[in-house]
């Protein structure tokens, strides 16, 4: 078994340092975040690192690196407040990976890919099309990662779009039926099948504490 001590992961080659510390975590969320600023020029990337905060309110966060250099998307969702975030599966692994792609702010990776705009319920932010789920959201607030200068952006769902296909009588989104996309590391990309839905847990009866 391989084994890295803080020491060695220190020095090792960046691009190898990059990938190990990437994909230790574990298989991570795929989603693609579409903003629009405000000369109606769009904007989609490819992000791993969308997570779930809390339902009431619905919040999702995710984290952005250094805004040192331009992220249009940060700045997009800073000067509008609006965002999607929408579902990468397996049909559009390559395009969405593409917009990993560093391009000027007045290129919109709509126009660079196969991937295409949608409208919804006349919401500001783009929404991918055929992504199998489609949030809406808006800015909420952000926190300074004072470790490594990164941003956790918080924002609170609008609107969801979920199809019928995929959800649940109890509520549960079955995203193995949409064929949903997660990222192994930054560029490994798997299509995850479900396997088994568990009961609530509560502690063994033999394990209880008796009340006094």
């Amino acid at each position: 078994m391989a084994t890295f001590s803080t020491q060695d992961i220190d020095n090792m080659h960046h691009l190898y340092r990059i990938n190990l510390i990437n994909s230790c975590s574990g298989y991570k969320s795929a989603n693609l975040i579409g903003t629009k600023d405000n000369l109606d020029v769009t904007n989609v990337a490819v992000f791993s690192s969308i997570t779930h905060l809390g339902s009431n309110p619905a919040l999702l966060g995710f984290f952005l690196r250094p805004t040192t250099v331009i992220r249009n998307t940060y700045e997009n969702i800073k000067s509008t407040g609006k965002f999607t975030i929408n579902h990468i599966y397996e049909d559009i692994l390559e395009d969405a990976h593409h917009t990993s792609a560093k391009y000027d702010a007045q290129i919109s990776e709509f126009d660079t890919t196969k991937l295409e705009e949608e409208y919804k319920d006349n919401f500001f932010a783009p929404f991918v099309k055929g992504c199998p789920i489609q949030i809406a959201m808006s800015y909420v607030e952000e926190y300074s990662i004072q470790a490594n200068n990164t941003i956790l952006l918080i924002g609170k769902i609008e609107k969801l779009h979920v199809p019928d296909s995929l959800l649940e009588k109890d509520g549960f989104i079955n995203l193995s039926k949409g064929k949903v996309a997660t990222i192994n590391g930054l560029d490994g990309y798997a299509i995850p099948d479900l396997k088994k839905r568990l009961d609530y847990q509560r502690p063994k009866p033999e394990f209880a504490i008796p009340n006094d």
